[in-house]
């Protein structure tokens, strides 16, 4: 009996999602919760796995189609895979094999039988009839899966010569591909933050010696003790929380006419990824621990890397926290992530000579950006509360006394 398979529930910030891949094709055998399709909305990739073991019957959505909430994207055969799946197959692989054998008496090129293999059916399929070897195909899909659209693609590209391509003098080399979901809302909240919000930054600078012998001094017995790297991130985030309690309007929001105020402390860490900059949030870091800190941002990591995040992740956020000095960015002024009010870029640290007590020494050095929305807050508390920042992070004692 068919059973309908739906895409997910989406929040009620997410109108839609696209069809981004499909793991299984008709016939196909799958496992219970395996995954089967991968749904792209503007915030996260919703993975659909497979409610039993059987196989897909026909597939109602194909990918780059717009669905919406719990509508309905296949329709899924529970029991066993068919006789018809089972002798597609077999033909699919021995269509395969007689591909690999063939020589190249003929125009179509050696097919790698254990590449091939590895795709999805209609790919195999595709690959197979196209004498198209898989190692020439840039996959596009997920984990770099090929796509029919892939061998498509790679179809309608001229054909190679034996000789070096040679350009025409003049010519230049163009490729136009459509924004992903996630880009493109990414676009759109930067050009609202930017058209909404009267936006300024500031800027100071923090001596990182003093965090860079603390953690050079307890890194080992950190590790050992928490399971968890000491990194600088965990320093900032916690220097963060406390220069937002000395100044809530910085923690605040606007709503309308109306200031919102926050009584706790979500974090933002900006995390970049392959599909683009994704923020998930440290929730209650006032109440948090330098260990859970940096479980936190390693697990976010991990999560983006993978394509794991949530919805729920990356939901609300009273203050953000992003470093390009990761990529070597020596100084910035960061877009405010709407509706919070300021957000801190950290930058790479950089030795440079500095006048300490009359005397010329050598410090690693660090650049702070503070972007702000003008309307709610002051220069006097902008100042303020990256001076803060700067104080408790160049004596990390008054972090841990409470100074």
């Amino acid at each position: 009996m068919a059973t309908e398979i739906k895409a997910p529930v989406f929040p009620e910030s997410v109108a839609d999602g696209t069809v981004a891949t499909w793991h299984k094709q008709p016939g196909e055998a799958v496992s219970r919760d395996e995954v089967i399709c991968d749904i792209e909305t503007d915030k996260v990739v919703l993975e659909v796995v497979a409610p039993a073991d059987g196989t897909i019957a026909s597939i109602v959505k194909n990918e780059g189609d717009t669905v919406l909430s719990a509508e309905v994207i296949a329709t899924f055969e529970e029991g066993a895979v068919s006789g018809a799946a089972q002798t597609e197959a077999v033909q699919s692989e021995e269509k395969v094999e007689q591909a690999a054998s063939q020589t190249q008496a003929g125009n179509a090129p050696v097919v790698e039988r254990v590449q091939v293999a590895d795709q999805a059916p209609a790919v195999r399929k595709a690959l197979t009839e196209t004498g198209i070897a898989a190692s020439d195909v840039d996959g596009t899909g997920r984990g770099g899966r090929i796509t029919k659209e892939d061998v498509a693609n790679h179809q309608a590209k001229p054909a190679a010569s034996a000789t070096p391509l040679s350009v025409a003098v003049g010519e230049r080399i163009e490729k136009r591909v459509p924004m992903t979901r996630l880009r493109k809302r990414v676009a759109e909240r930067l050009l609202a933050a930017t058209q909404s919000t009267a936006m300024l930054t500031t800027f100071n600078e923090v001596n990182m010696k003093p965090i860079m012998e603390m953690r050079a001094q307890y890194k080992d017995a950190f590790e050992k003790r928490h399971g968890a790297r000491l990194g600088f991130m965990s320093f900032f985030v916690k220097a963060a929380t406390e220069a937002l309690k000395r100044y809530p309007a910085v923690n605040a929001s606007i709503d309308g006419d109306d200031i919102v105020y926050h009584g706790y402390y979500d974090i933002g860490v900006a995390v970049s990824s392959e599909r683009g900059l994704v923020v998930p949030v440290l929730r209650d870091t006032d109440r948090m621990n330098y260990a859970e800190v940096e479980n936190g941002i390693r697990a976010y990591a991990g999560k983006a890397r993978d394509g794991k995040l949530g919805i729920e992740d990356m939901t609300g956020g009273t203050f953000t926290i992003t470093n390009g000095g990761t990529f070597g960015s020596l100084l910035s002024t960061p877009i405010l992530n709407t509706p919070q009010t300021a957000i801190l870029g950290m930058h790479k640290i950089q030795e440079r000579p500095m006048a300490v007590n009359g005397q010329v020494e050598i410090l690693p050095m660090m650049y702070l950006a503070l972007s702000y929305d003008h309307r709610l807050i002051d220069g006097k508390e902008a100042v303020g509360f990256l001076v803060a920042i700067k104080e408790l992070l160049e004596e990390p004692a008054r972090l841990i006394l409470d100074l």
